[in-house]
């Protein structure tokens, strides 16, 4: 089934969901950041056909997210590295591991933890103002227009929406 390109929506969430939002993408990232950069290990923890592998890598590596380095010339062979880009979606993964912990676990703990390589605590990830440090809750945010916001598809509604009350009428 073809899937509808959100990559033309004035809306950053499914803008972003274009690039990293099919089914597998998150776990190909996951691994990377942890490590399995190979693609026959990819492919072996993750447990997916070679050929949805193939999509997924060529689509984070043609959106920059991963960079291929080849590391053997006969037969060709590459790592799948993190970019800035893709070093800064797994934070944002990390976030979604922190809400999984909360309210998806059967109940006997985190399947992972994360470890601040800075102070050495154990840590969680948490998304706060960066401005004065606090963290955000749904209920404490207000959200406003932006220079890209637009009227279109997938976005018509919000757009009228976070309009200024004058464009309103």
């Amino acid at each position: 089934m073809q899937r509808t390109p959100f990559a033309e929506m004035a809306c950053s969430i499914a803008r972003s969901l274009d690039v990293a939002g099919e089914w597998w993408t998150p776990l190909v990232v996951r691994d990377v950041f942890l490590g399995i950069t190979r693609f026959d290990a990819l492919q072996r923890n993750l447990g997916l056909s070679r050929k949805v592998l193939s999509q997924r890598l060529e689509t984070l590596v043609a959106h920059g997210v991963l960079e291929r380095v080849a590391y053997q010339e006969r037969p060709p062979r590459h790592d799948y590295l993190l970019t800035d880009k893709g070093r800064e979606l797994a934070v944002v993964l990390m976030a979604l591991m922190a809400w999984g912990d909360r309210w998806t676990g059967p109940g006997d703990g985190p399947p992972m933890l994360l470890r601040h390589a800075g102070c050495g605590e154990l840590t969680t990830a948490e998304v706060r103002c960066a401005r004065c440090g606090e963290p955000l809750a749904a209920e404490d945010v207000v959200v406003e227009g932006g220079p890209g916001g637009r009227a279109g598809p997938g976005t018509a509604a919000i757009a009228e929406r976070l309009a200024p009350p004058a464009a309103r009428g």
